[in-house]
């Protein structure tokens, strides 16, 4: 299986760059058909957590992934995986 993995660390108090760097890293996946994406918005406040969940919630992006997936042993990690057909 393949991975791509987008680390939020460096660009948690940038918006605009947060949600480019989520639409490039989804794109990406899917264009060189990546099984899931590894997203780490950190443990922090959570903020930065909740501000992806809701981006990948939007209905324009949820149609792209087959799911998502919190990691239980890590709070600071998101997946979303992709099923092409």
């Amino acid at each position: 299986m393949s991975k791509l993995v987008l680390d939020l660390h460096e660009i948690f108090n940038k918006g605009y760059k947060i949600d480019k760097a989520l639409n490039d890293i989804i794109e990406e996946a899917i264009e060189r058909k990546i099984d899931w994406v590894e997203i780490i918005p950190g443990k922090g406040s959570g903020q930065l957590k909740k501000k992806v969940l809701r981006f990948l919630d939007q209905k324009e992006i949820k149609k792209l992934y087959h799911r998502i997936e919190k990691d239980r042993d890590n709070f600071g990690k998101i997946y979303v995986y992709f099923r092409f057909v």
